[in-house]
């Protein structure tokens, strides 16, 4: 059986090739005036989230496997070498949509299930009152608001994406799920929905990268057809590659055996590739092997681990087949030139294994329907390259994600952007470019001021402030990044480590004991920041 997209529509190459041409044609030769007023209108605002995606998974950012429409814009856009996000799915998604911390948001730490009690406050489970969405903001800046994916910021129906500014939904209300069918065995119970409606995947030719690439672009087909004057808010918050690893089978078909070097090998061949993009410097070490994970060369079982990369990276795939979709939606409505393309990971690859052989047919081949498994530590360490540690933990093996942003009318350089920045900036920067303001109250309540800062001085060739605080804490595992100097701490030990980030970027040296006075500084600033927000004790 193929698994082949239900929504697919069909078209002519030679026509969508021919409308391109004249479309980049017509766009080279756009006047003055007429590249003034595209520049002057209020952008429309396409923000694309892949989930657990490590820094060096795609193209542009050192990965072999094959992303040509995000490759696209990296090359005609910026890059950005230090963005960061909020160490795991559901906090970097709060501060995506609200421009605060997690805990600011209500989820300090994961979303609340439909079963369970919240627990008040920083910890909650789902986004509260006194934030305010993008998509709130925007549409009371006029713009529609538009959503396709992973929600996992409420799950009851009264936290549900049209609750919180979005005109049109289709998505996972939930965490990680299955590809082809939604998950009914506990305690992994799954909901889709439509708008403001449970909605059901059909028993066959179902995937679900594919769904949330389609609906995008029916969305977008629809607005453009009803209200292209209107300028648009677009999330598209992909699944992939998350676990477990399913793809197609033409999708799996392109990296048999390409993984069969090894996870020791491949961090050393996307090394170098990073070093000739200049994604990455001289400065940037490649971190050694995690202790705890094995040779490539001592590793069992090498055609089973191989196999696992290999739909790794067709997840990968699929996922930018799917936005090239929704850029040629773009490039055929004449909206390409003044649409801000975003794009960024929630956190770094994932180390987490699955069990429960409920979800898992152990005669399955891995990819397929009715397999249920992940790609595992030593293939997330590659997917961090050059970077320690991994989803969850506050080093940037955890936090640190590919950033790229896309502007023809609005964005004047190109390459990549050294200052860095954090996924709190993004409502920051989407009201910037819209030309509207974070007001202090929203529906008669009162709301927590900003916390992140615009973007949009990087667009035209200038900087950030580099000398602001950054913070974060996940599970214990906390963080500061304060100009080139950065504390670290994780849950089990409790003890500050501080890195010169201008030197050491990987994080492989350890000078707290050489700057005393700089790590309790940035210690008693931390602390201050954890209280203020309600980090547990």
């Amino acid at each position: 059986m193929r698994y082949t997209d239900i929504f697919k529509k069909s078209s002519n190459l030679l026509t969508l090739l021919g409308s391109a041409a004249l479309l980049v044609s017509a766009c080279a030769e756009q006047p003055k005036e007429t590249q003034s007023t595209l520049a002057s209108a209020k952008p429309n605002i396409l923000i694309i989230m892949a989930d657990d995606m490590g820094y060096s998974d795609i193209g542009s950012y050192g990965s072999e496997i094959a992303t040509p429409n995000l490759d696209e814009i990296a090359d005609k856009g910026i890059r950005f070498r230090q963005f960061y996000n909020a160490a795991r799915c559901c906090p970097t998604r709060a501060s995506l949509l609200t421009g605060l911390y997690p805990h600011e948001a209500g989820i300090g730490a994961m979303v609340t299930s439909l079963n369970s009690e919240p627990e008040p406050g920083p910890y909650q489970g789902f986004l509260n009152d006194s934030s305010m969405t993008i998509a709130e903001a925007l549409g009371e800046a006029g713009y529609a608001t538009y959503m396709s994916g992973k929600w996992h910021v409420g799950e009851k129906p009264e936290h549900w994406p049209l609750q919180r500014g979005f005109e049109r939904y289709f998505g996972l209300i939930s965490g990680g799920s299955s590809y082809f069918e939604i998950i009914k065995v506990q305690p992994r119970i799954r909901q889709m929905a439509l708008d403001d409606q449970p909605w059901a995947p059909p028993a066959d030719n179902f995937y679900m990268t594919d769904a949330f690439s389609n609906y995008a672009v029916d969305f977008l087909d629809n607005h453009f057809q009803q209200k292209k004057e209107q300028p648009f808010l677009m999330y598209l918050a992909y699944t992939a590659p998350h676990w477990p690893l399913h793809a197609l089978p033409e999708d799996i078909q392109k990296y048999e055996g390409k993984y069969d070097l090894g996870w020791d090998s491949l961090r050393t061949v996307r090394y170098q590739k990073m070093l000739d993009l200049g994604i990455i410097d001289s400065t940037y070490a490649l971190s050694p092997r995690e202790e705890d994970v094995e040779a490539w060369e001592d590793a069992e079982n090498k055609e089973d681990w191989a196999k696992r990369m290999a739909v790794y990276a067709a997840i990968i795939d699929r996922m930018d087949q799917g936005i090239g979709k929704v850029f040629n939606t773009l490039k055929q409505n004449d909206a390409w030139e003044n649409t801000l393309i975003l794009f960024l990971s929630d956190n770094g690859g994932c180390v987490e294994e699955i069990s429960g052989r409920k979800l898992n047919d152990p005669t399955v081949e891995i990819g397929y329907p009715g397999s249920y498994v992940a790609y595992q530590k030593p293939w997330a360490i590659a997917s961090n390259t050059p970077f320690r540690r991994y989803k969850q933990w506050t080093n940037e093996g955890g936090i640190a994600t590919p950033f790229i942003a896309h502007w023809p009318a609005g964005i004047k350089t190109k390459g990549i952007v050294n200052d860095y920045a954090h996924v709190i900036d993004i409502m920051a920067t989407c009201l910037d470019v819209a030309g509207t303001n974070y007001p202090q109250t929203y529906q008669g309540r009162p709301i927590k001021p900003l916390q992140g800062e615009s973007l949009k001085p990087v667009f035209t060739g200038g900087t950030l402030d580099q000398e602001r605080a950054l913070y974060w804490e996940h599970f214990g595992h906390q963080a500061l990044r304060k100009g080139k100097w950065k504390i670290v701490t994780n849950a089990s030990d409790n003890q500050w480590s501080l890195y010169d980030m201008e030197k050491d970027p990987t994080e492989l040296q350890d000078v707290s004991s050489e700057y005393v006075d700089v790590t309790e500084s940035l210690a008693s600033e931390y602390q201050n920041w954890a209280q203020e927000v309600g980090v547990r004790e």
